[in-house]
């Protein structure tokens, strides 16, 4: 990986002299803003300052546009797989699997999605209507296993197959190191002190830390995972309700080496700070999200964090759970008001 400067996606694009019209939809993938969370940390006294990344401003609202850009781009750059011709396959629960599947609209590739089944019913249908294949497996049989199962039987049946593995592809946390570090890098003005990711494949927090740490090298990385599934930790895997992290497994293409901590995050604390971000903030992000914000309190919440910059990620917008639990309340208020007419 080779440090780069990168200003990807939009800005690109105002910087450009004449039109500013995007040739494709892959062209405005990159770029996302920073914003402070001033009333969340005016309301519980933290002297930190509090950042988050809003990947919801990706084309298809996700940190995970940013990897399969980069798993795609890659392979083509290999010479590995060719438009029309190469079947894409691809284990997600959702988000990266929505990723690739608009990438591979746009490039011509056919993309079969393996998901878990009964997750989010939202991002089944957002993959199919991007006219992308999609095959459930039940893990309760056979956990993660099931899955790479599926994915090898695929590869036996169908001819010219290339799978998106980003768990152990380095060309995920490439990408963060091309465009998500150097981003943060550049709207910090290098003041960054503290960066904290919840760890799904690993992608994120190894390659955006990456090049925080070779620009800073006292930048403090803190890595998240659910409480109830702390493998990175050391614990067993176990169920948990955190969609997008902690498979149960730890990913190949995790750093661990350069992480200084690790912070667990409860599934309800996760959802409660989802909400509040909602409510305090006006911001609409993802289960992860919160539990990347809940992270961020417990360690601003310390004395010798004091005035330090504290930036995380919002990895997906919230419009992409409203069939999950994070909803449940508001979901069932708006039947039963609706029940009344």
């Amino acid at each position: 990986m080779e440090l780069q400067e990168g200003r990807k996606g939009i800005p690109s694009l105002l910087s450009s002299q004449g039109e500013c019209i995007a040739s494709n939809i892959t062209q405005l993938i990159g770029w996302t803003p920073l914003i402070e969370l001033k009333n969340i940390a005016e309301k519980d006294g933290i002297g930190a300052r509090l950042i988050g990344k809003i990947e919801p401003y990706q084309p298809l609202s996700s940190v995970k546009d940013r990897s399969a850009l980069r798993l795609i781009e890659d392979a083509e750059e290999k010479g590995l797989i060719t438009p029309g011709m190469t079947t894409l396959v691809g284990v997600t629960s959702g988000n990266l699997g929505i990723g690739v599947a608009f990438i591979a609209a746009q490039k011509g590739y056919k993309f079969i999605a393996v998901m878990p089944a009964k997750l989010s019913l939202d991002k089944q249908m957002l993959l199919r209507y991007l006219g992308s294949e999609v095959l459930l497996v039940d893990p309760a049989q056979h956990g993660f296993k099931a899955l790479l199962d599926r994915v090898e039987q695929l590869k036996k049946d169908l001819g010219n197959v290339h799978v998106l593995d980003q768990f152990a592809n380095s060309a995920n946390p490439d990408a963060h190191f091309r465009w998500t570090g150097p981003e943060i890098w550049k709207d910090t003005a290098g003041k960054v002190d503290i960066f904290i990711a919840a760890s799904g494949s690993g992608g994120t927090i190894t390659g955006a830390g990456k090049y925080l740490k070779i620009m800073n090298p006292s930048v403090k990385l803190i890595c998240v995972e659910p409480a109830e599934s702390p493998v990175i930790s050391g614990g067993e895997p176990a169920f948990h309700n955190i969609l997008g992290i902690g498979p149960g497994f730890v990913p190949e293409i995790l750093d661990r080496s350069q992480i200084d901590e690790i912070v667990t995050v409860t599934t309800q604390e996760a959802m409660d700070m989802a909400r509040r971000l909602a409510r305090e903030e006006g911001l609409l992000v993802g289960i992860s999200s919160g539990a990347n914000a809940a992270a961020c309190l417990k360690v601003a919440s310390r004395e010798e964090n004091k005035g330090k910059m504290i930036v995380t990620m919002f990895s997906s917008g919230a419009e992409r759970y409203l069939n999950t639990e994070l909803f449940a309340q508001v979901r069932e208020e708006c039947v039963n008001i609706n029940r009344t007419f």
